[in-house]
């Protein structure tokens, strides 16, 4: 037999005989048909387990990481409030089950069984994950195991303040509800949890509110490597801002106590508590999984007399809520029931075809209050003299700042995030005077992390707002890419729709900076970004664009839901001049606040038919001096300026390239893995027209004199231009 059947048979025998485990009695507030109720979810979510083994087995189910051990958060859930967000641990079963019991209308056993055989009926994915979430349920879904929850949870707790400050349209959470997230006692060691944690303390200290609940299940073994003896409790119970809280969640009364009084604490106090709950981990990690490859047969039986179903069952009868034989039949009785649900839930449909898979991955468009934007008032009030400066042509650094300022006037929702944003208005003054407009709550200064950056956005995205986090330089986005990746990017495609986290991410990155850079703060490589499902990245290539495109994408975030990627050429932020010092070229004017350039929409500058520079960003701008030598030498050009990496405006290029004769990519990032390989096999494919491209090395970006030497240059563009053309001499 394996370890769940080992256990099955366990709890039979010794309810029946009623060889129970010792352990505390039963003390707090928890009355019988609470008990019962939480014993009932508690068996729920091990017949699960079980029966999603059996599904694997038969080839009816796809995933066997299960709840068995950690039955005890269903006591957590009971001494939560129903609207109370939760972000689960992937062991969190009876979390769920018990809260459907809170909220009417519910068929729990229904709708999980259709999950663990990947239905297009499951209710929360669509069919695409066994993931635990629920929207009636406020459970946004999960697919993460190593924490990365932790940051947005973090940031949908500040939102329930932020709330109260600027109440966005769309706001989900209640004014005096909490957020909590669990995980495991491993996976409190990755560097995720642990900055979201230091986060949530350094915000505590500062008396910000922060109404959050951690739950840490410490089973003590991530998969195979035990955790050190004490070692939860030693770290986390004494951090600066935090309650520290300790529970026996084999003891359903204890964790109700326990947790109820640190829900109490964060709800009153509105600062974080973490709340150490002991477990056990049954069966192994997953459905392969053999424990006693690592552990002692001894170790592996130890856990299993300590069943917290056993010690539910005692508890019970000692109380006089339940007897042991009323327990068994209950525990039966859902057995059976799951059995019989099961044979009708692996008979429902599937997803397909690659439509129906990829249905998800945008989420639905939502009703917005139609704004007309600021009033000439508001505007006056808040750009000062800054309004008569834009009589005259801006370098594209001033345009953003001016688009910023407009949209947080029309759009009370927008709340700008990160390092250095606020006071010192960022590393190059974009943000400049935008934290003394519209204060502190919508320019937040933030602590020095890039995943908790992108934490607070997705957060508070969760809860009606529409965050713009900066990230200061694209290569400081690796030491986040998950939170885009892994949370943002997926949470529409795993709740089929249901739930969405909008934002536009603003990040200063690409190459060509003179006097400050090398590889940390001039990065060429987008690749990171491009292969993830569902985002728009732009890159606008002048200021009047970058204003155009900056509305557009906050109108794609605040009505369509979207998660936008804007990333702003460095080297272009300051660019006064085009072809001469001083004659001012790349200079633009202020576009009037109601325009804005649509998504997929490229530019097309020039009408000469020789050949098409397809570029984009500093591509743009060295294309554009390329123009005019080629000019000078007989060819006539036009420059396409994507503005849009993706989704790849592909019929708008296309269309823009269609009467040329010939087709020269202009990619300032890296030769492999960067856009120019997209667009050669897209103008291939479909015209099959003479091209060549202009790339950069495979190589990072060193500091000083030879900052460019790996990059085009107007010199190479032409070259190649001329090669292509036949022209060179």
């Amino acid at each position: 037999m394996d370890r769940a059947e080992i256990v099955h048979q366990n709890f039979l025998e010794r309810v029946r005989t009623g060889s129970l485990p010792p352990g505390a009695a039963p003390e707090g507030a928890l009355t019988p048909s609470e008990a019962v109720a939480i014993y009932r979810a508690q068996v729920l979510s091990r017949a699960l387990d079980r029966t999603s083994r059996a599904m694997q087995k038969a080839g009816q189910g796809f995933y066997t990481i299960g709840s068995s051990g950690h039955e005890g958060m269903a006591a957590v859930a009971r001494a939560l409030r129903p609207d109370d967000m939760a972000f689960l641990h992937y062991r969190d079963a009876a979390f769920q089950i018990a809260r459907a019991g809170q909220v009417p209308g519910q068929s729990i056993a229904w709708d999980m069984l259709l999950s663990f055989a990947c239905s297009a009926e499951d209710p929360t994915s669509g069919g695409r994950h066994k993931v635990l979430g629920s929207k009636a349920l406020m459970i946004p879904p999960q697919t993460s195991t190593i924490a990365s929850h932790l940051p947005k949870a973090v940031g949908a707790a500040y939102s329930i303040g932020a709330a109260r400050r600027h109440d966005p349209e769309h706001r989900v959470l209640a004014e005096d509800g909490l957020v909590m997230c669990s995980f495991g006692d491993a996976s409190a060691n990755h560097s995720t949890a642990q900055g979201a944690i230091n986060t949530a303390c350094w915000t505590s200290v500062q008396s910000t509110p922060l109404p959050l609940l951690f739950v840490c299940e410490d089973n003590g073994i991530g998969i195979s490597v035990k955790t050190p003896k004490g070692w939860i409790e030693a770290s986390m119970s004494h951090r600066p801002g935090m309650r520290y809280f300790q529970a026996d969640g084999l003891n359903m009364h204890d964790a109700y106590a326990t947790a109820q009084a640190a829900a109490d604490y964060v709800r009153l106090r509105r600062k974080p508590a973490f709340l150490h709950l002991r477990t056990v981990r049954l069966y192994g990690h997953a459905g392969a999984d053999v424990p006693t490859t690592y552990l002692s047969k001894a170790e592996v039986e130890a856990d299993e007399a300590n069943d917290p179903l056993l010690h539910s069952v005692r508890l019970l009868s000692e109380t006089g809520a339940l007897s042991c034989e009323a327990a068994l039949e209950i525990y039966t009785e859902t057995c059976e029931r799951v059995e019989r649900i099961r044979t009708e839930a692996v008979t429902r449909p599937h997803l397909k075809t690659a439509d129906e898979v990829t249905a998800s991955l945008v989420p639905p468009a939502r009703m917005c209050q139609p704004t007309n934007g600021p009033s000439a008032e508001a505007r006056a009030e808040a750009l000062g003299g800054d309004l008569r400066a834009q009589a005259d042509p801006q370098p594209m650094s001033r345009l953003i700042n001016w688009a910023l300022t407009d949209l947080m006037l029309a759009h009370g929702e927008l709340v700008v995030m990160g390092e250095d944003v606020g006071r010192k208005g960022g590393v190059y003054g974009v943000t400049q005077k935008l934290q003394q407009r519209f204060g502190q709550d919508r320019v937040i200064d933030t602590l020095l992390d890039e995943q908790s950056i992108l934490g607070l956005a997705i957060g508070m995205g969760h809860n009606g707002f529409v965050p713009i986090p900066e990230i200061q330089f694209l290569a400081y986005l690796h030491n986040a890419e998950d939170q885009i990746r892994g949370e943002a990017a997926t949470l529409p495609f795993f709740s089929n729709g249901q739930f969405s986290n909008p934002m536009v991410l603003r990040i200063a990155g690409l190459g060509y900076q003179k006097g400050f850079g090398g590889h940390f703060h001039n990065d060429n490589s987008l690749a990171v970004l491009r292969d993830i499902p569902g985002i728009v990245i732009a890159c606008p290539s002048d200021g009047a664009e970058a204003a155009m495109m900056l509305r557009e994408a906050v109108r794609l975030a605040r009505e369509e839901q979207r998660v936008v990627v804007f990333v702003e050429p460095i080297a272009l932020y300051p660019m006064r001049d085009l072809h001469a010092p001083k004659d001012g070229g790349w200079m633009r004017h202020y576009p009037k606040p109601d325009q804005r350039i649509a998504l997929g929409e490229v530019g097309v500058h020039g009408d000469g038919t020789d050949l098409a520079i397809v570029t984009y960003g500093n591509g743009r701008y060295l294309a554009t001096q390329a123009q005019a030598d080629l000019a000078a030498k007989g060819i006539a050009a036009r420059v396409v300026d994507l503005r849009w990496l993706a989704p790849l405006p592909k019929e708008a290029l296309l269309a823009a390239a269609a009467d040329c004769d010939k087709i020269l990519i202009v990619d300032e990032c890296r030769t492999t893995g960067s856009q120019s390989e997209a667009l050669m096999a897209l103008f291939y494919e479909a015209e099959g027209s003479p091209m060549a491209r202009v790339v950069a090395e495979d190589c990072f970006i060193p500091t000083g004199p030879a900052y460019a030497a790996t990059l085009p240059s107007k010199e190479s563009i032409v070259a190649a231009a001329l090669r292509l053309t036949g022209a060179a001499t």
